[in-house]
């Protein structure tokens, strides 16, 4: 089987680092993939959004399953683009339509299938450029911290929360009037804030069956103990241990069986993943935010648990024959920790040369912003590497990946020192 898979993060490389194992796979396609991915397959230099471009390449090289990492050409409808193309709507591709992406795509939109679905979450209302006033009073009826969101993709970036009545109308101002995440906030979600522990849960689905895979915690502030700015994700661990089964049942009952029954109620194409943000409040979870695909650097976590042979757990996905397959779990912990260039998430540099990478590790070393620059590994974005370890628990797990990180050198080279250390009471 010949695959192609679209991105260039720590996401896509754990994604091409299983597939690379598989029995079934003859060639493995990375665009525009990274220097990590080009250790597992060929990369092909083209944009994400350039659907033509992506086509010529998919008939070219014969590709039988496409699997699209990140959500830009997702909520673009680049699986409409597919299905709608003669020469590729024989292709299965892993990804929901342009659609069903609107679960990523507008919050708004989101907040509304939620709660058509009686899908628990935090109350809400959504307001435009020309509701700033509205939106004003509508601040004033909530108790602090205040939550805006901006309604459409913002990197990751979009959120504001903010203890402050005065600091979160100036926010609420300059998203709507000023536009500052762009289009992106020309409407902007205002939510209640829920007081709970963060954790997410991944769901694979062919559209009618699923499985859920394991869930995951990740660290989102640059800075040790959660403070400082939000980032795309400084860490993250799987299994987590506030998780237990009872918890779970209620998430597959309460918000995963809701969230699929109801887009097959309304009519919603949806195949691949769906990424659940959750808050565990006492014990029962409310959904934060839904992603049409894999987190990252969640996968990081979640995929080196899974037993199963990758490739054929998409293929049958992609074709409808989920119910065939038993998912395998591996029982030990997978802790990652991401290292970043100095600056990030604000201003950085790139081009910066990675040494130690040769050395023989006990971890996996995922590449997330890395290209090679004649024969040498350069950083290329603001997350460098994802440095992912098994073990016994969490401690030993992060102690591992810990022990790799220092291995490995490039100037301003920064990480998080405390992670999972909130959640060792749990043990």
């Amino acid at each position: 089987m010949n695959v192609l898979i679209l991105g260039s993060g720590g996401r896509e490389h754990a994604f091409a680092h299983q597939i690379a194992k598989s029995n079934l796979l003859n060639k493995l396609f990375i665009a525009p993939g990274n220097a990590g991915t080009a250790l597992c397959g060929t990369n092909i230099n083209l944009s994400l959004n350039d659907f033509d471009a992506i086509r010529n390449c998919a008939v070219s090289l014969h590709i039988n399953l496409v699997v699209v990492g990140p959500e830009d050409p997702l909520v673009n409808g680049i699986v409409d683009f597919f299905e709608n193309d003669p020469l590729l709507k024989n292709i299965p591709i892993i990804g929901p339509s342009k659609k069903g992406a609107q679960l990523e795509g507008s919050k708004d939109f989101s907040k509304q299938f939620m709660m058509r679905h009686h899908i628990p979450t935090a109350r809400y209302q959504t307001f435009t450029q020309a509701q700033l006033k509205e939106g004003l009073t509508f601040l004033k009826t909530l108790k602090p911290p205040y939550v805006l969101k901006a309604d459409g993709l913002a990197a990751g970036k979009g959120v504001i929360i903010s203890s402050n009545l005065e600091h979160a109308s100036n926010e609420l101002t300059e998203m709507l009037q000023n536009l500052k995440f762009g289009d992106a906030s020309s409407s902007v979600v205002i939510e209640e804030f829920l007081n709970g522990i963060e954790l997410s849960t991944f769901v694979l689905t062919d559209g009618n069956n699923y499985l859920i895979l394991p869930e995951a915690k990740d660290y989102k502030r640059i800075g040790d103990g959660d403070t400082g700015l939000n980032t795309g994700g400084m860490g993250a661990v799987s299994p987590v241990p506030f998780a237990d089964t009872n918890f779970m049942k209620k998430v597959e009952d309460q918000i995963v069986i809701p969230s699929i029954n109801g887009l097959k109620k309304e009519g919603i194409t949806y195949l691949g993943f769906l990424f659940i943000g959750l808050m565990n409040i006492d014990g029962n979870p409310f959904v934060i935010e839904y992603n049409c695909r894999m987190g990252d650097p969640e996968t990081e976590v979640v995929l080196p648990r899974i037993k199963n042979d990758l490739l054929e757990l998409l293929y049958k996905a992609a074709t409808g024959k989920l119910n065939e397959i038993k998912l395998e779990i591996d029982n030990q912990t997978a802790a990652t920790i991401m290292l970043v260039s100095g600056g990030y998430p604000e201003g950085y540099q790139k081009g910066i040369e990675i040494n130690g990478l040769d050395k023989t590790f006990e971890s996996t070393v995922y590449h997330a912003g890395t290209k090679d620059n004649n024969g040498a590994v350069v950083s290329n974005g603001g997350r460098v590497l994802a440095i992912t370890s098994l073990g016994k628990n969490l401690v030993e797990a992060f102690n591992k990946s810990y022990e790799t990180a220092a291995q490995i050198t490039f100037s301003g080279k920064y990480q998080r020192s405390d992670l999972g250390k909130d959640l060792e009471k749990y043990l």
